[in-house]
C-alpha cells in the first residue's frame, strides 16, 4: 500500500505555485511521495514523479484517476501545508473519499447544482483538497465526474461533484476544516485546543496572477489580508450589528446579489452503479 500527494498544474504560473505548496508539504512530511501532472518541466526536484497531463476538458479530472498511489491526497496549487499529515490517509481505509465543505454556502455560486436539487444542508464540497483510495468504486466515480463535468459545460467542477455525491452510494467523509482551511480568519476564533491547522487553501496565494502587485507566500500574510478584507466586506454590506449576532448573516443573505443562478433541471440521470470490488 502506498500513500502519496498529487498536484495538477497547467502552465508555468501554476507549476510555480505547485512547487511552493510541495515544498511546504515536504517540510512537515519529508517521507511522503509527491507526484505532479503538468505540461511543463518542473524547475525544482521537489516532485518524486512528473507525469504528462492526459487529454480531457479538465486537466485535474483527467489526472485524478491515474494516480499511482493506493491512497491519494490531491491538493490544488494554491495550498500550503503547515503540519504533519499524521493519520489523515487512514480515513480512506473506512471511507472511499474524504472532502471538506466549501465556504460562502449561502451564495448562488456555492448553492449551484446542475441536474440534481440537493438541499441547502448538502452544500458543494471544496474539491481543492481531495482524499481518495484507488478502488474500482472510486475510479468509476471519478470517471463519471469527468464525464458529467464535460457534458454540463460548467467552468467549476464542484457543481457536478455535488450532484454526483448526492445521487451516488459512495461512502464519503466530510473532513474537518483544518484539513482545507479556506476562511483563515477562523484562527482568530478558535481556542488553543480546538484544532490543528494542517492545510491552508487560499486564493490569496495566487492573487498576483489576478492583478494584485503583491505576492503572498505564507499564512501570516494571508491572515492579515483576510482580516482586512473581512472588515471591508461587512462595512460594504451596510448591515449594522444587532442584539442578535446571527441576524446580520440572515440579512446579508437576503440582500446580497446571487452571483450564479442555478440552471434549469436537465434530464435526470440514473444513479451511478457501483461495481463490486
Amino acid at each position: 500500500m502506498t500513500d502519496g500527494v498529487l498536484y495538477v498544474a497547467k502552465g508555468a504560473d501554476y507549476l510555480d505555485l505547485a512547487e511552493q505548496s510541495a515544498r511546504s508539504l515536504k517540510a512537515h512530511n519529508p517521507h511522503v511521495p509527491v507526484d505532479i501532472f503538468t505540461d511543463r518541466a518542473p524547475v525544482s526536484g521537489i516532485f518524486d514523479r512528473v507525469h504528462t497531463i492526459p487529454a480531457g476538458r479538465s486537466p485535474k479530472l483527467a489526472s485524478l484517476g491515474r494516480s499511482r498511489f493506493t491512497r491519494t491526497l490531491y491538493l490544488d496549487c494554491d495550498t500550503l501545508v503547515c503540519a504533519p499529515l499524521a493519520d489523515l490517509f487512514e480515513v480512506v481505509e473506512r471511507f472511499d473519499l474524504a472532502v471538506a465543505h466549501d465556504v460562502r454556502r449561502t451564495s448562488g455560486l456555492i448553492q449551484q447544482s446542475h441536474s440534481e436539487r440537493p438541499p441547502y444542508a448538502f452544500p458543494q464540497m471544496n474539491a481543492g483538497v481531495l482524499l481518495y483510495r484507488s478502488s474500482a468504486t472510486v475510479l468509476a466515480f471519478l470517471a463519471e465526474w469527468q464525464s458529467r463535468h464535460a457534458e454540463a459545460g460548467h467552468a467549476r467542477d464542484q457543481i457536478t461533484f455535488r450532484d454526483l455525491l448526492w445521487s451516488s452510494d459512495l461512502r464519503f467523509y466530510v473532513l474537518p476544516p483544518e484539513f482545507n482551511l479556506r476562511r483563515v480568519t477562523v484562527l482568530d476564533a478558535w481556542e488553543p485546543l480546538d484544532a490543528r491547522p494542517t492545510i491552508i487553501h487560499s486564493h490569496r496565494l495566487l492573487q498576483h496572477l489576478r492583478g494584485h502587485d503583491e505576492r503572498l507566500t505564507d499564512l501570516a500574510a494571508i491572515l492579515a489580508a483576510e482580516r482586512e478584507a473581512l472588515a471591508e466586506e461587512w462595512a460594504a454590506s451596510g448591515i449594522c450589528p444587532t442584539d442578535n449576532p446571527a441576524e446580520r448573516f440572515h440579512l446579508a443573505e437576503r440582500f446580497a446579489p446571487q452571483d450564479v443562478a442555478p440552471k434549469a433541471p436537465a434530464k435526470p440521470k440514473a444513479p451511478l452503479k457501483q461495481p463490486a470490488e
